[in-house]
């Protein structure tokens, strides 16, 4: 199998400004003032757009920088010695990438846009020093990086342990979790990946996704059309998701 070692091309300077991001609260610290913002920004490059299908960086590439998801969506997945290709995360608006490349120096996957897609990159040598705006963003990635390490227990818990429809409860009852974080409603939310994508991070066949959502729709916990998803029982999938079954929500 050949690797490439292809990084995206980012333009040279940051056109948005942080200030007037709606999403700079989840990935630059709080506690900035609006000069410390101005400087944040000093250390960020923005890149142009990217398309459906694009590719941002490439398995195996040199570990250069982090990105921060502006708008629209990623999904990453690793190559496996077999050949096929495992979805290990999807990434929204205000979440770091790249994270996972700092032990190796090198991306252990390829990311790749679900959707038209901006992002903002951070060079891994610009967090270095003892500026104390450099300080407080590296202590907000370790935040980040904590994130990323629950993230694979939880997800190494699902695969192993849970059933099919507990698998797909626990994803959307996350999504839900992570659309409400970005204050959108945590109820109705529309999602970039296939559902074949979906089956592949959940280590489910496209058809078994395809079924669990038609039985999710004839017990309303869920209502969905095409990629518009609503849940209507909240609690029923919450306990469905916790492995509790769906009649414990109506005990």
């Amino acid at each position: 199998m050949t690797i490439h070692s292809r990084v995206l091309p980012l333009a040279r300077q940051t056109q948005a400004r942080c200030q007037s991001c709606g999403l700079s609260s989840l990935c630059t610290p709080l506690t900035l003032t609006f000069q410390e913002m101005e400087q944040f920004r000093s250390l960020t490059r923005q890149a142009p757009p990217l398309h459906k299908r694009q590719v941002l960086f490439q398995q195996g590439a040199p570990f250069t920088s982090f990105f921060i998801v502006r708008s629209g969506s990623l999904k990453q997945s690793s190559r496996l010695p077999s050949g096929e290709d495992q979805i290990t995360q999807f990434f929204l608006p205000g979440e770091w990438v790249g994270l996972d490349g700092i032990g190796d120096q090198r991306y252990p996957g390829s990311v790749v846009a679900l959707e038209t897609t901006t992002v903002c990159e951070v060079p891994f040598q610009r967090l270095e020093g003892d500026h104390p705006l450099v300080v407080e963003m590296r202590n907000h990635l370790f935040h980040a990086m904590s994130r990323e390490m629950h993230h694979e227990r939880m997800l190494v818990r699902l695969l192993l342990r849970r059933t099919s429809d507990v698998r797909l409860a626990s994803f959307f009852m996350a999504m839900s979790a992570r659309f409400q974080r970005r204050g959108y409603s945590p109820y109705c939310f529309r999602l970039a990946m296939s559902r074949g994508d979906i089956g592949n991070y959940l280590g489910l066949a496209v058809e078994t996704v395809s079924r669990l959502l038609s039985r999710f729709q004839q017990q309303q916990l869920m209502a969905t059309r095409g990629r518009e998803f609503q849940i209507l029982d909240f609690e029923g999938l919450r306990r469905l998701a916790e492995g509790e079954g769906r009649q414990a929500a109506h005990g």
